[in-house]
């Protein structure tokens, strides 16, 4: 090997170190497949599965993977529209069993990817998290040899002495937040730690989401309840209307509170292109914490849920709840209650179905059950306009009673809804005319039941009732503050660069002392060329040019030029 080859070699070897260890990055080493061995091949695997390709992967699969939780009905949201769907395709069905794609977030697949991922961040956070650690308690590599072959160079000739230049050049470096120390002839500075700390920052909230998540699914509660006003709710199991949880969750993990619904209202627009659009949903409460909490009063509003340690009371619906009373064929009164109408449109437009299944007796003494349908109109519009409300509001109300009376099939043990009539073994009143019995009713008006079988009365006060959705869930907390952090430590991998600055001084041949600035960043940007050439101006003005030599020593020395940043020879443009 020749001498040229030799120096080649050493330089080159010079610049490694000096760029070295400006990322935490793990180096790649190509692997000696022909003779792994166990050992080998799973150091290989190790390998890759800690690497960051990898981790990007296991993360576009584990969105990818989420998107048919999302388009695709989950048996844990809504076992109804699962079984909705598996009537409907009866082709498709058994192939989303077989997938998992009925309960995603719990398959084994979706599971392996999670699990995966989550191996893969901490193999790949822990080894960096030291490297990087000793990076911080090291300093910055020496000098190379020749700084004229880094990417950013400039240099000067002053008549300062060589160690006034490197003092100045470490008080200049410190000042502007270098980590800097002097090594031999050069002074030696690194800054933008920040970009590490923000890419660990970053993979670190990932692992803090995914436990998050993972934590908030296995321990989650979610239920519903439709309380009318006046009615009141205690945090416990058969309270619920609806209620679905994770695998770990158990039942004495519900906070204990209980809670008063005293009044609701709901304001809208009564004018302009967005008239009946809701303005407020407000609910008016009164809960207490525990079996002995003093009660407390306060306002449940949408989007601004009541919060009792790790519990949340959502407003999430609204609607209209009418008094009715019947009165048998005595005049006995066998009932009496507000029933909860379901909405059916954006005008509170609304039916549902009164059950009266006890206590009634007919004109005759006979036993008998009864079942009214109810459609009710908040705000009625007129003749021609029995169909729909006009206005959300309470402004002209109507109800339209659809009686019938027979076996409600409530006594069969089957589960049937309280919003629905089955009509099976049930036979409609007639009127006068022989047709199916219809009443409007405005507040305060009686409907009579034909034969002396009884009334029904539609009472003046009417009842309002809110939807509330109690969720409970370990770690939001925990997850909002990772995302947070993932955001800032991304922000900070992105857009802070890692760079070093090096300069040396050093006496030269004639008496003159050679300055000799130089830059490197971890990736090519405009940023270290430009940062140099402000370093290289302020450590001019303490150590200015010296006048040329020969015919240029009779110049003012103040018309010496400044140094000029420059791509050095041979680096990469």
């Amino acid at each position: 090997m020749s001498k040229t080859d030799t120096d080649n070699s050493r330089e080159q070897e010079d610049l490694g170190a000096a760029g070295s260890q400006l990322s935490t990055a793990p180096r790649e080493e190509p692997a000696n497949l022909p003779g792994l061995g166990v050992i080998g091949w799973t150091r290989w695997f190790w390998r890759q599965l800690t690497s960051m390709r990898v981790a990007l992967l296991l993360l576009l699969l584990l969105s990818l993977g989420a998107i048919p939780g999302s388009l695709i009905p989950q048996t844990g949201a809504d076992a109804g529209k699962v079984e909705d769907f598996r009537a409907a395709h009866t082709t498709l069905a058994p192939v989303y069993d077989k997938l998992g794609l009925f309960h995603v977030y719990s398959s084994v697949w979706f599971s392996a990817i999670y699990i995966l991922l989550f191996v893969s961040l901490i193999g790949c956070i822990v080894p960096r998290t030291w490297q990087f650690v000793g990076q911080l308690r090291g300093r910055p590599p020496a000098a190379p040899k020749r700084l004229t072959r880094l990417p950013a160079y400039t240099t000067w000739r002053t008549e300062a002495d060589p160690e006034q230049v490197r003092e100045a050049a470490l008080a200049l470096l410190k000042k502007r937040r270098f980590r800097a120390h002097a090594a031999g002839d050069a002074v030696a500075a690194e800054k933008g730690y920040l970009r590490e700390l923000g890419n660990l920052a970053f993979h670190v909230a990932l692992i803090v989401l995914l436990v998050a998540f993972a934590s908030g699914q296995l321990y989650k509660s979610d239920g519903t309840k439709l309380m009318v006003e006046g009615d009141g709710f205690s945090n416990a199991l058969p309270m619920y209307d609806d209620f679905k949880s994770g695998s770990l969750f158990q039942t004495d993990d519900l906070v204990p509170f209980s809670f008063d619904l005293t009044d609701f209202r709901g304001t809208y627009e009564v004018s302009g292109p967005n008239k009946g659009t809701p303005r407020t949903y407000e609910a008016k409460i009164k809960y207490s914490e525990g079996a002995y909490g003093k009660e407390k009063a306060t306002t449940v509003k949408v989007n601004e849920p009541l919060k009792i340690d790790d519990a949340k009371v959502y407003l999430v619906s609204h609607g209209y709840a009418p008094v009715i009373t019947v009165r048998d064929g005595k005049g006995r009164v066998v009932y009496r209650d507000a029933v909860p109408l379901l909405p059916l449109d954006g005008n509170v437009t609304s039916q549902g179905v009164v059950k009266v299944m006890d206590g009634y007796r007919d004109a005759k003494g006979a036993k008998d059950q009864l079942g009214i349908k109810a459609f009710f109109l908040p705000t009625y519009g007129g003749p021609g306009m029995e169909i729909a409300s006009a206005f959300p509001a309470l402004l002209n109300p109507m109800l339209n009673l659809e009686p019938y009376h027979g076996d409600l099939g409530v006594d069969s043990g089957l589960p049937q809804s309280v919003y629905q009539l089955d009509k099976t073994h049930m036979k409609h009143f007639k009127d006068a005319k022989g047709a199916q019995l219809r009443v409007n009713l405005q507040p305060g008006e009686t409907m009579k039941l034909p034969d002396g079988a009884g009334t029904v009365t539609f009472e003046k006060n009417i009842k309002e009732w809110a939807g509330f959705e109690i969720v409970q869930e370990r770690g939001s907390g925990w997850a909002l503050g990772g995302a947070v952090t993932a955001i800032f430590g991304l922000a900070g991998s992105l857009f802070i660069q890692r760079r070093r600055v090096w300069v040396r001084a050093v006496r030269g041949a004639d008496g003159v002392t050679v300055v000799e600035m130089a830059g490197l960043g971890r990736s090519e940007s405009a940023k270290v060329p430009e940062e140099l050439g402000v370093l290289a101006g302020h450590l001019y003005d303490r150590a200015p040019g010296a006048p040329d030599s020969g015919a240029a020593s009779d110049a003012d020395p103040a018309e010496t030029p400044d140094p000029q940043v420059v791509p050095a020879e041979g680096a990469e443009k």
